[in-house]
């Protein structure tokens, strides 16, 4: 299964020339997850991926730099047709925002289902899980984590073979768990299968201060996005603002054990340069990628997470 993500919304609270707010979509094998929809999203798509017809939609908190782009693109999905219901989840809340949404958005043509959860609840995919855990703002707020199913180990077909199975249909059967015969008997899938592989995970926060939470969420992921609003002169600001200073960000994911951290919603009065030199400081695994740069992150066995810069416009997919 394919999974990368996609950089479409990289600022701070106030769009800028070069960086719109919040806004991530997560690519996992056919299906598309928006995490946050700020200001001119799908603008952002428009210019990187095309106006792709998302599954579902994850709001981590209601302040408007992450949820100001919903009615706008809700609207054009109606306006070209959409048939397939769209789900949105958030904390809650949810309901009440829609509600006041309504007069904005106008009647939709296709379905909507709002979803409020809680701390600890997850919504269920084909291979994987959205887990939902509490982070630390000014506002009740969510983090998700995209955590994959654990693998089957690698299948030894010169082991099968020399232990009798005929190559074709029993292989096939030992791969999916079963017993199948032998040359001296029946053969166990775990004769001939290596430890099983464990999933993929990437976390997104939203806006935080560093908690305990998110550190749990995020351990041995292969990618964190975190919140790094702030430099080192304002920690205190970033305390009083429920946020988190870029080496506070590197401090947490060094200590969950993350492959590779990606910074955003940093405050435009930085050069996100000298921020990104503070969070390295702390964890060299660190970047701070700019709207249309894309994460790929291969299966665990395959190699490390890497940023493709603008990846999102040099490899975008033919669908509309």
């Amino acid at each position: 299964m394919d999974l990368s993500v996609v950089f479409l919304g990289t600022g701070g609270s106030v769009p800028t020339a070069r960086r719109a707010t919040a806004c991530v979509l997560a690519r996992v094998g056919g299906e598309r997850l928006l995490f946050d929809c700020g200001e001119g999203s799908q603008r952002q798509m428009q210019r990187s991926t095309g106006l792709v017809q998302v599954d579902e939609i994850y709001v981590t908190h209601y302040h408007a730099d992450h949820y100001l782009g919903l009615p706008g693109l809700l609207k054009t999905y109606d306006l070209q047709g959409r048939e397939r219901p769209l789900r949105i989840v958030g904390p809650p809340g949810l309901t009440a925002l829609f509600e006041a949404l309504h007069r904005i958005v106008g009647r939709i043509s296709y379905e909507i289902e709002l979803l409020e959860l809680d701390e600890g609840e997850a919504i269920r995919h084909d291979g994987y899980e959205v887990r939902c855990f509490r982070v630390e703002h000014q506002v009740r707020a969510h983090g998700y984590a995209l955590v994959e199913d654990q693998r089957p180990g690698r299948f030894d077909p010169e082991l099968a073979a020399s232990l009798g199975v005929e190559p074709g249909p029993d292989f096939g059967r030992l791969q999916a768990g079963e017993v199948v015969p032998g040359g001296d008997g029946p053969v166990r899938p775990e004769q001939v299968m290596g430890e099983p592989r464990r999933g993929r995970k990437v976390v997104i926060t939203g806006d935080t201060a560093p908690c305990e939470m998110t550190r749990v969420a995020a351990h041995e992921a292969e990618l964190l996005v975190h919140d790094g609003s702030f430099a080192d002169d304002e920690l205190e600001r970033a305390s009083e603002t429920g946020h988190s200073t870029a080496r506070q960000a590197g401090e947490l994911a060094r200590e969950a054990g993350v492959k590779l951290l990606t910074l955003v919603h940093v405050s435009s009065r930085y050069d996100v340069r000298d921020v990104l030199v503070q969070a390295r400081e702390a964890f060299s695994a660190a970047e701070a990628p700019r709207d249309f740069d894309l994460v790929e992150i291969p299966f665990v066995e395959r190699g490390e997470p890497r940023l493709v810069e603008n990846g999102a416009r040099a490899a975008a997919p033919a669908e509309t």
